[in-house]
């Protein structure tokens, strides 16, 4: 007898179609482009859901933060992103910028950006006050802090715990001055089936136990 042929695992991809239908409805909100703001805790899997969301939109360009970021400058790297990325894109031109190679610890071949439909923007920090007029939707990956730092480190290895040490306190240090979540339009939840999203101030609203506006520094 033969056995019964398991249904396929569930695309992802196909549960973004309609927010990716959401967004480019959107009007643009720098220049031509419609820029999608993906925030969240390190770990939370932004990255994950800002490629299958990309996909969802036709082929979106993404840009890591991770990208634009140094080992000397983690959330430094505001100017350097609105002068090389945002104000060309502005002005309806192609962004030239070089991403930053984790390794060699420099800068590296540049690439171009063109405009485009919609970009997202996908990083800690893609919702901070500097960026925000920028934004057509700010999207917040809702992952508890602990959660999502017991992942990153879980994917990165014993290697690079002194880095995560660091990262944790700089994160926290980081929103608790200037945080995200208070000002998404959209939360975003992984379930078995993909992503799930919550939009409205209803569904945003902060609750007791936010880990993004009331933090305080490591050690303060």
């Amino acid at each position: 007898m033969e056995q019964p042929i398991p249904p396929a695992p569930p695309d992802p991809r196909a549960s973004l179609a309609p927010l990716a239908g959401a967004l480019l409805a959107l009007p643009p909100s720098l220049g031509p482009v419609r820029v999608i703001g993906v925030d969240g805790h390190a770990g939370s899997g932004k990255s994950t859901f800002a490629g299958r969301l990309a996909e969802a939109l036709g082929g979106a360009p993404v840009l890591h933060l991770d990208d634009v970021a140094t080992h000397e400058e983690l959330f430094g790297w505001t100017e350097r992103l609105r002068t090389q990325v945002l104000d060309p894109l502005a002005a309806g031109r192609a962004a030239h910028w070089a991403p930053y190679d984790w390794v060699a610890r420099r800068f590296g071949p540049e690439r171009v950006l063109d405009p485009a439909p919609v970009l997202l923007i996908e990083g800690v920090g893609a919702g901070r006050r500097a960026l925000r007029p920028f934004l057509a939707r700010l999207m917040w990956m809702e992952m508890p802090r602990e959660q999502s730092w017991g992942r990153g480190r879980n994917r990165d290895g014993r290697e690079l715990s002194l880095f995560w040490d660091g990262w944790e306190r700089a994160e926290r240090a980081h929103f608790a001055d200037d945080p995200s979540r208070p000002f998404a339009h959209t939360l975003v939840r992984q379930s078995g089936t993909g992503y799930e999203w919550s939009s409205g101030a209803d569904a945003t609203a902060l609750r007791a136990d936010s880990v993004t506006w009331s933090d305080e520094p490591a050690g303060s």
